[in-house]
């Protein structure tokens, strides 16, 4: 795992958009399709709207993979992940990508994970843009995360610290108002991306960046497991940083 800490928010975020769009032409360049993977929440506002902005990527050949979801969310609802990515993302680009598999989670969340796993079992997926939560999670994989599961989407039960975050962040009024699970892309899925890029901005994600970084790799603390990742860079702003020993 390559750690990059940079000043800001804003400047770590372009940064990491920059990294992934290199893949992203290089893929283009080379076999003349990519495949990304596409989070939300505050972590990726930087990261989208720079990446949106970036030149010379021919979105049209483009494919893209949502990475969660909350169960039974409707796309109107502000906290809807599909309504963020459309808005900020698929919205923006210059050109429509080639496909956006967006997660429907108001349908039946098991026959969705079954859809999108067949969709991605055999993609080359080049870059995952991704984030890290306050309790360490990646996607929705709340701790104890699943590392074993080779299924490429499930359905998971959200933590009270995951469900405090959502909260917290603004997307919902109370905590009662927070779904109890979600669909989410597995970790093992995440971790055949080529490249793993992370995003993680703020203070108060800076206890699970520490233990992400310098803890062991255990399911307790699932985005401990980037340590085994090749080819995984983490981008933090100062705060985010703050507890690195390094």
């Amino acid at each position: 795992m390559q750690v990059i800490v940079r000043e800001t928010k804003l400047e770590s975020g372009k940064e990491a958009a920059q990294d992934g769009a290199a893949v992203i032409r290089a893929a283009l360049a080379e076999r003349g399709q990519a495949t990304i993977i596409v989070a939300t929440g505050a972590s990726q506002f930087e990261v989208l709207a720079a990446l949106v902005a970036e030149p010379e990527i021919d979105w049209s050949k483009v494919t893209c993979f949502h990475l969660d979801e909350y169960a039974g969310m409707s796309i109107e609802h502000p906290a809807s992940f599909r309504k963020y990515l459309k808005e900020r993302f698929v919205d923006q680009l210059p050109t429509p990508p080639a496909a956006f598999h967006y997660i429907d989670a108001e349908v039946d969340c098991q026959g969705e994970c079954d859809r999108l796993g067949a969709l991605i079992q055999n993609e080359q997926v080049d870059v995952a843009f991704i984030g890290i939560g306050e309790n360490g999670h990646l996607a929705f994989n709340d701790p104890p995360a699943d590392f074993e599961t080779e299924s490429p989407y499930l359905v998971v039960d959200l933590d009270e610290a995951c469900r405090q975050q959502q909260q917290g962040e603004g997307w919902f009024a109370t905590l009662d108002d927070v779904p109890k699970q979600a669909i989410s892309m597995s970790v093992n899925r995440i971790l055949k991306a080529g490249l793993i890029v992370c995003t993680v901005p703020d203070e108060r994600k800076a206890a699970a960046v520490q233990k992400a970084v310098e803890g062991p790799v255990s399911p307790k603390l699932p985005a401990s497991i980037l340590q085994q990742h090749g080819s995984t860079r983490l981008y933090l702003d100062e705060p985010a940083a703050s507890l690195l020993n390094q």
